[in-house]
């Protein structure tokens, strides 16, 4: 493993893309290093490599297996490190501008725009001492159950995550995919209640996800709704399984799929104008999605993609002046008719902890 993390700082030093990350549950590093400084993108999902795409579905970057280094290694330690949550001031400026946003979600659904509406906010936490091994090295103790990375390119910048959501797992025509909504902290030795709202709010998620796919599969098989714990977090997971169609592509399903009623709202279309209108911000590749594409493992004939949703995520802003360096945190809220614009603020808090926690 020592090998694997010298490595990586070797590329930071020739300032060079790569990613490393781990998959949920498992405990196997995999690293890409990309042999150049070129900026390539996947048009049509077709390309084999890694690919990091944003929120507005625009230029997809891809780290091609044919110009990148692969490198794999087993984690010698391992064990759960969550920490205690944070103390930290609030932010009564930041609240007030939240809560006022959520209230204009919840009125554009009274008025009919969409049913439901994902609306985020960033925040900016300094650092003096980052370094990039350390936090990832955090990152994959405090979050073993998500998809943990970290993403850099230097014409494009340095992201980090520890997400708990599957945007798509596709072998050949199979696939699998999953509807995550609602959201609350672990409490000890407590039963864990779902309200209206978030039981509603998955369920459109499932609905519109089933719906949306019958024209590009041939099967699909739904799972009861269960609790997903993230971290600190607990969530309503449906897993969605099936096979593609003979006449429909890999790109065809992702389309679909992304952004997903969890990260954006239904309708799709209104809820994201409505996004991108008042958010306040640019997402980039917040609620965007990235991981493997097409590609074989050791042994394997089969391509395998293996697509995650970018949550609970940050951008790294390292500066000349370490002192300087800044990080973008992201939280995002499902907002429906019942939402109460203080709980969605509470909640946002409590998933800007992720990220808090490994800084």
């Amino acid at each position: 493993m020592t090998d694997f993390f010298i490595k990586v700082k070797q590329q930071e030093a020739l300032h060079l893309p790569y990613v490393i990350y781990k998959k949920p549950n498992k405990n196997k590093l995999v690293g890409y290093f990309q042999k150049n400084d070129h900026l390539y993108f996947a048009e049509n999902l077709s390309e084999k490599g890694f690919v990091f795409a944003p929120f507005d579905e625009s230029q997809m970057i891809l780290i091609p297996k044919k110009e990148a280094v692969k490198w794999e290694s087993h984690l010698t330690s391992y064990k759960e490190n969550y920490q205690p949550d944070i103390v930290i001031a609030e932010d009564k400026v930041a609240k007030a501008h939240y809560e006022a946003l959520v209230q204009k979600g919840i009125d554009g659904i009274e008025k009919g725009l969409f049913d439901k509406v994902v609306l985020s906010r960033m925040e900016v936490v300094g650092l003096t001492d980052f370094e990039v091994v350390s936090v990832f090295k955090r990152l994959i103790q405090s979050y073993p159950t998500a998809f943990c990375y970290c993403w850099f390119h230097p014409k494009i910048g340095l992201w980090m995550g520890a997400t708990p959501e599957h945007l798509l797992k596709a072998s050949k025509k199979k696939f699998y995919t999953m509807a995550l909504a609602g959201t609350q902290s672990v409490q000890e030795n407590k039963e864990v209640v779902w309200e209206k709202k978030e039981i509603e709010e998955q369920q459109f998620v499932t609905d519109y996800i089933l719906d949306n796919l019958k024209n590009v599969t041939s099967e699909v098989s739904v799972s009861n709704t269960y609790t997903l714990q993230a971290g600190n977090l607990l969530h309503l997971k449906t897993d969605i399984e099936g096979t593609i169609n003979k006449t429909s592509s890999l790109k065809e399903v992702v389309s679909i799929l992304h952004p997903t009623p969890a990260v954006c709202g239904l309708p799709k279309k209104n809820a994201k104008d409505f996004i991108i209108e008042n958010e306040g911000y640019d997402r980039r590749y917040y609620t965007g999605f990235l991981g493997e594409l097409n590609m074989k493992g050791i042994g394997k004939r089969k391509s395998k993609t293996d697509l995650y949703v970018n949550l609970r995520c940050m951008q790294i802003e390292i500066a000349s002046n370490l002192a300087m360096t800044q990080a973008h945190l992201f939280m995002g809220c499902g907002i429906t008719k019942d939402s109460v614009p203080e709980k969605e603020w509470n909640e946002s808090v409590h998933k800007s902890m992720t990220m808090k926690r490994v800084l």
